[in-house]
């Protein structure tokens, strides 16, 4: 996909995102829907998106439609983020896995969160909906772990 297919991808979403987000802070939880903050490159200000987490044995993990957008940027740089649900928000660690490790997490992306499979197949990050579709996307798709950082 070319940067300039992402930008207009991020243009339509910007308004559905920013739904999410005013729902989420209002205290309305969606679905597995959760809102992920995470301190910008440059400005360290808090950018926010929503994301579906999704968690495998026991293991909480956020997948990367895009590798070229901001908030996949941002997790690399900073390493950390506010993770929320509602009115709840916790600190957490993102620690973004290498390609061999992504294949059985992407795999399990369908079960978990299936209404976020329509969003990779129409956007083209995948061909199809089935797990080995989303496993072959390891090498573009950003899986990052996300651990509970302890508290001060």
């Amino acid at each position: 996909m070319s940067n300039t297919d992402i930008d207009r991808m991020r243009r339509r979403l910007k308004p559905f995102n920013k739904v999410i987000v005013a729902l989420q802070r209002a205290g309305l939880a969606l679905g597995t829907m959760r809102v992920l903050s995470v301190p910008g490159r440059k400005s360290g200000e808090l950018r926010t998106t929503p994301v579906s987490p999704l968690t495998v044995d026991g293991i909480t993990y956020v997948v990367g439609g895009f590798e070229q957008a901001d908030w996949v940027k941002n997790a690399r740089a900073a390493g950390w983020g506010e993770l929320a649900r509602g009115r709840r928000r916790h600190r957490v660690i993102l620690t973004e896995l290498p390609v061999e490790e992504r294949a059985p997490i992407l795999r399990a992306f369908p079960r978990e969160v299936p209404h976020g499979v329509q969003f990779f197949v129409k956007t083209g990050v995948i061909t199809s909906p089935d797990p080995d579709s989303f496993a072959a996307a390891a090498p573009r798709c950003p899986v990052f772990r996300i651990d509970r950082a302890p508290e001060e």
